[in-house]
């Protein structure tokens, strides 16, 4: 029980941050509701958790909560003068990017459960939750960047190969063109 009181004065007080853009949302619906701004919140999400099990264009509503807000505090990241939110927000795009090269191999499986677009939002929140040790940093530090250093090397000499393959191939254009 003591753990749902701090959940809820957590989620109350992030309901309640003015730096957030959520807030006047919530602020403007409370007084015209009359309804606490934490219920309006567990009433949305209830609502959105229905919605990404039967609605129509769960894809669509399931990937804009996956971009919308981590492009929104990218963009702020980028704008601060502090290097730790832009680490943040980068982590969280390159497992965005890995998981969505992923789940375009497994659509075809995945697509067929009935609460797919429910569990991905939720996978998405748990990427972006603003703790010091969200998801995206579990995966990152855990799985993508054990792998990301293990073939580093031999990605570089790849990206070297190509670019230098590519170099060549538009100097042979452009002589060839120049001889005709």
């Amino acid at each position: 029980m003591a753990r749902i009181a701090v959940i809820k004065e957590s989620l109350d007080k992030a309901l309640r941050d003015e730096s957030k853009p959520w807030t006047n949302v919530f602020a403007i619906a409370e007084q015209k509701i009359g309804i606490d701004r934490l219920y309006i919140f567990l009433a949305s999400v209830g609502f959105l958790a229905v919605y990404l099990v039967v609605g129509i264009g769960q894809q669509l509503v399931c990937n804009i909560i996956g971009f919308l807000y981590p492009a929104y505090c990218s963009m702020k990241a980028l704008e601060s003068p502090q290097k730790d939110d832009d680490t943040k927000w980068l982590t969280y795009w390159v497992v965005f990017a890995v998981f969505t090269i992923i789940e375009f191999f497994a659509d075809y499986i995945v697509f067929w459960l009935p609460i797919y677009w429910l569990i991905k939002c939720l996978f998405y929140v748990w990427l972006m939750v603003p703790i010091e040790y969200n998801g995206s940093l579990i995966i990152y530090r855990r799985v993508i960047r054990p792998k990301f250093l293990q073939y580093q090397p031999n990605l570089d000499a790849m990206i070297s190969n190509a670019r230098n393959s590519a170099v060549k191939m538009a100097a042979d254009v452009l002589t060839n063109e120049k001889k005709d």
